[in-house]
C-alpha cells in the first residue's frame, strides 16, 4: 500500500462504468442496485490494494479489527454513490430524500460581487450539492475537477450533462491558470467547489492530525482562498443508505488571512481546523471515506516542496 494515490488506476474501467451508467438510464435505479451486489463481490476480490485500505481505514475509525462484511459494506457505499450520480447529474434531484443543514448559514455568506470556496473532501457524494440549483437556481456553480485523473468519469461526466460541465475548471491546467479561472468565478459570484484532502505528487502539504494519526493535507486549496479574499464554506453530502442523503454546510472562515509573519503557523491551525471537522463527520459516517488508499503513509505523501507555497501555486486539485 506505499503507492501514492494518484498512481491508482482508475476503479472499474471503460466499459464497466459505462455499462452500470446505461442500465442505470434504461433500467432504472432499482436494477441498477441490484448490480451493485455483484460489482461490491467483484472489487473485494480483485482489487488488493483498496480492499487492505479498506480494512485499515476502518480499524482506525472503529477502534477495532474489520470484517470482510465491514469492508464490502464500505465498497458498497461508494459504489451506489457513483451510481446516483447519473440521476444527481441528469436532474433526478426529487427521486432522493436530502437532509439540507447550514443552509441559511450559506445563504448569508452569500453576496452577488464575491463568490465562495465550497471545500469539500472524498467523501460521500459531491454531486448532491447540486439540489441548491432547486434551492437557488441563480448561484452559479463552478467545479474543479482533474480531468486526466479520471478521464472515464470525466467523459461521463460531459455526457450526461454537458452545460454543467462546461463549468468545469480544469484542475489539469497549470496552477497559475487554474487560480486565474478561480478569480474570475469569484468576480462573478459564483460558487466554486473543490476537494482538500489529497496532495499530488510534489504539491506542497502540511502535517496535521487527523483520526488519530498524522496525515498530509495538500495546502493549495486554503492559500488560493487566502489569495481570493472570499469565504471558505465547508461542503459533504453524506450518503446515509438507500435514497438518503444529508447536504451539510459549514462555514470555516468568513475571510482567510495569512499573515507575512507565522504564516505556516496560521495555515497549519486553519487545514487542521478542516481536519477536525472532516474526522467529525467521518466517524458519524464512517462508510462515506472514499479516499481507497494509504492516507496516512508520510512517506509516500510527503512533497519536497515548501509547506507555504509561491502565490503562482503549482497546486492542482482531483
Amino acid at each position: 500500500m506505499s503507492t501514492h494515490w494518484s498512481e491508482h488506476r482508475e476503479g472499474g474501467g471503460r466499459f464497466a462504468l459505462w455499462l452500470i451508467f446505461n442500465i442505470g438510464l434504461r433500467c432504472g435505479r432499482v436494477c441498477g442496485r441490484v448490480l451493485l451486489y455483484p460489482i461490491t463481490l467483484y472489487f473485494f476480490l480483485r482489487r488488493t490494494k483498496e480492499r487492505r485500505a479498506s480494512y485499515a481505514y476502518l480499524q482506525r475509525v472503529f477502534g477495532k479489527p474489520a470484517t470482510a462484511w465491514m469492508v464490502m459494506r464500505h465498497i458498497h457505499f461508494f459504489a451506489a454513490t457513483i451510481l446516483d450520480r447519473i440521476y444527481l447529474l441528469t436532474e433526478h434531484l426529487r427521486k432522493f430524500e436530502i437532509r439540507v443543514f447550514g443552509l441559511d448559514e450559506l445563504h448569508a455568506q452569500m453576496r452577488p460581487d464575491r463568490g465562495m470556496l465550497l471545500l469539500g473532501a472524498h467523501v460521500g457524494s459531491f454531486e448532491v450539492m447540486r439540489v441548491l440549483s432547486l434551492q437557488r437556481p441563480d448561484v452559479t456553480v463552478r467545479v474543479v475537477l482533474n480531468t486526466r485523473q479520471t478521464p472515464v468519469m470525466t467523459e461521463l461526466f460531459h455526457a450526461l450533462n454537458p452545460e454543467l460541465a462546461s463549468k468545469v475548471i480544469d484542475a489539469s491546467r497549470p496552477g497559475h491558470e487554474v487560480v486565474f479561472a478561480l478569480h474570475d468565478a469569484m468576480q462573478e459570484g459564483s460558487l466554486a467547489t473543490l476537494l482538500g484532502d489529497r496532495a499530488r505528487p510534489g504539491e506542497a502539504s502540511i502535517e496535521v492530525e487527523f483520526l488519530g494519526a498524522p496525515a498530509n493535507f495538500p495546502v493549495a486549496p486554503f492559500v488560493i482562498a487566502s489569495m481570493l479574499k472570499v469565504p471558505v464554506v465547508l461542503c459533504l453530502g453524506l450518503y446515509r443508505g438507500g435514497r438518503s442523503y444529508d447536504l451539510v454546510f459549514e462555514t470555516l472562515s468568513e475571510q482567510l488571512d495569512l499573515p507575512r509573519r507565522g504564516r505556516e503557523a496560521e495555515l497549519r491551525a486553519f487545514v487542521q481546523r478542516y481536519a477536525a471537522r472532516l474526522e467529525h463527520h467521518v466517524r458519524a459516517h464512517p462508510y462515506n471515506w472514499f479516499n481507497f488508499y494509504d492516507f496516512w503513509n508520510l512517506d509516500t505523501a510527503r512533497d519536497k516542496q515548501p509547506v507555504v507555497p509561491d502565490p503562482a501555486l503549482s497546486g492542482e486539485r482531483g
